[in-house]
């Protein structure tokens, strides 16, 4: 066991709180990604011969 007193003040890192908040924060983006590509290829982007049949001032 290690005496408490062996260790410096500022001598620990983020550890595996650190690690999970990361990992859950790298999920998150690549589901969120995921799914606003899925919305974007859902919409229906109209043509320019579309716009100037209904457009009535062109």
């Amino acid at each position: 066991m290690i005496a408490l007193d062996t260790i410096a003040k500022g001598d620990f890192g983020p550890g595996l709180l650190g690690f999970l908040v990361v990992a859950a924060l790298g999920l998150a983006l690549f589901l969120l990604v995921k799914s606003m590509r899925r919305q974007i290829s859902r919409i229906e982007v109209p043509s320019e011969a579309d716009l100037k049949k209904h457009d009535p001032t062109a």
